[in-house]
């Protein structure tokens, strides 16, 4: 069994003399305190020293993309010649299968063996008897600047930060910009105020400040190149009635001068755009076609590197940019923010107010997906974003036009359910409900109006019952007091019945003496 070992001076391959040895991993280190020891265990059976660093360079690059260099090759010729049955113990799995693919040799990588690389590592000086320790050391420290720069020239984070400083640069630039933009309006209203409510186009103003000068120059200037003909009619009439004042030649030659400053950096502007639109094709199609140039830019440049923003869930990735926002309402306990930068995308902007958060959330989700494919998919195509598109305008569409397709199953069931049972009814108020006293007998044509009325919910049918029940409780005590009262009139009544007896009484005795005194008579 054979153990091929790398160092910054060339390839070395020992011959292992036990091999019960490797499997006991607690005790490797053991073997390796002494060199003595660790000559006993390992042989040195080939050395292949580098001509160069360069060379170095080529076979240090190779073993970390797991590939075989030229000159590992050679000394696997010569070993694989002499000894074909033995295997082969690697530091690295991908550089194991690469000569399993080219050799036909078993390689062994496991626990024991990363044991068995550190105990070499320790002990590298004895067993490597041919080369001094200040030679190994000069060139491992040359092996590994020259790899430090060949990873910063070739690293994709590089390129990356060619696509977040050139978004950068353009904000500046738009910053810039409108404060010249500003400054000029303002210097050359003081002359000419009403140029600035015609013209509304900051270049078409600049360009037109520049070719004029003064306003006497309007009536016989031609601004057809630069403006539509009912705006250049508008201008030269106001040229003529203008309320501004006078400026002599040097104020007019200093804002011409700032005139030209604005439209040079609106070239370059414009041309640094259509640099930054290349190289985001070029190194993010998928997110550039979903989102567009300038948002994906930001959201580059906001996460640092293109590989940070693959390693973003979907969840950050639509909140990107509106970190303030979302922890002044996680602080405050309110509704945290829907959308950060992904707000200014084409898909969130066509959306209605109530729709932007479930198209931000979908945008963002569809962009992580297109961002980890840029990042780490080998084909630059931009074939997802363009489908995730299509999907995410269809879904849009959905959105604002409604769910207007056929429903099936319980989806439409439950539309049915919606359509018919969710009218709520309105309920008018009735003040007999309040009253405390006793009901009175209702009339027919009252009764037959109430069983035409709708049928109340029945919340109200409750709350009724615990009216009629209130009133029939308070009814009780009346009905009895009512007895109360009925019952004295009868005694009231039935007491003055023997005076209406006794008072006729006297009256039959006086008949009955006349009819006497009558007969005597």
């Amino acid at each position: 069994m054979f153990v091929l070992y790398e160092t910054p001076a060339g390839y070395a391959i020992f011959k292992l003399m036990d091999e019960k040895k490797v499997q006991e991993v607690d005790n490797l280190y053991l073997e390796f305190q002494t060199p003595e020891k660790a000559n006993k265990l390992l042989k040195l059976k080939h050395f292949e020293k580098f001509n160069d660093t360069t060379e170095a360079l080529a076979a240090a690059t190779a073993a970390v993309e797991g590939k075989v260099s030229k000159p590992l090759k050679k000394t696997l010729k010569k070993l694989l010649n002499d000894e074909v049955q033995e295997s082969l113990l690697v530091a690295d799995a991908k550089l194991g299968n690469a000569i399993k693919e080219k050799f036909s040799v078993q390689c062994v990588y496991n626990t024991g063996v990363q044991e068995l690389m550190r105990c070499i590592r320790q002990q590298a000086d004895s067993l490597l008897g041919g080369l001094p320790k200040k030679e190994m050391t000069a060139m491992a420290l040359g092996l590994a600047h020259s790899l430090s720069r060949y990873k910063l020239k070739f690293s994709p984070d590089k390129i990356d930060t060619m696509i977040v400083q050139a978004q950068c640069l353009l904000d500046d630039l738009d910053k810039e910009l409108n404060n010249y933009m500003m400054r000029a309006r303002e210097w050359y209203g003081w002359h000419f105020p009403e140029l600035g409510k015609i013209i509304t186009d900051n270049i078409a103003f600049v360009k037109t400040i520049k070719l004029v000068g003064t306003r006497e120059n309007m009536a016989t200037s031609d601004l057809s190149d630069i403006l539509p003909e009912d705006v250049e009619e508008k201008v030269k009439e106001a040229a003529e009635i203008s309320m501004g004042t006078e400026i002599s030649e040097e104020d007019i030659m200093n804002i011409q001068c700032l005139c030209d400053e604005i439209l040079s950096i609106n070239d370059y502007r414009s041309h640094l755009y259509d640099y930054l639109k290349t190289r985001m094709m070029a190194m993010a199609p998928n997110l550039t076609v979903l989102v567009g140039e300038t948002v994906g830019a930001r959201l580059i440049a906001h996460a640092g590197s293109l590989i940070n923003l693959a390693k973003h869930p979907s969840s950050t990735v639509q909140i990107l940019g509106a970190e303030k926002a979302l922890f002044r309402a996680l602080k405050t306990k309110k509704d945290t923010p829907k959308y950060g930068l992904i707000f200014h995308a084409q898909l969130v902007g066509q959306a209605s107010l109530k729709n932007k958060g479930k198209m931000s959330r979908s945008l963002a989700a569809k962009a992580s997906l297109a961002t980890r494919v840029d990042a780490f998919g080998e084909e630059a195509s931009f074939e997802l974003g363009a489908t995730h598109k299509v999907k995410l305008e269809a879904r849009l569409r959905l959105l604002e036009e409604g769910n207007l397709r056929k429903l099936s199953g319980t989806g439409k069931a439950k539309a049915k359910f919606e359509k018919y049972q969710s009218k709520s009814e309105v309920f008018t108020y009735e003040p007999e409900a309040d009253s405390t006293l006793p009901a009175k007998k209702r009339k027919h044509s009252e009764s037959a109006a109430e069983a035409s009325t709708p049928v109340k919910s029945a919340k109200f049918e409750d709350e009724e019952e615990d009216v009629e029940a209130a009133e029939e409780a308070i009814e009780e005590p009346k009905s009895e007091k009512k007895k109360k009262k009925k019952k004295n009139k009868n005694k009231d009544q039935e007491a003055p019945e023997p005076t209406e007896v006794e008072t006729p009484t006297p009256s039959k005795k006086k008949k009955s003496k006349k009819d006497k005194q009558q007969s005597d008579d």
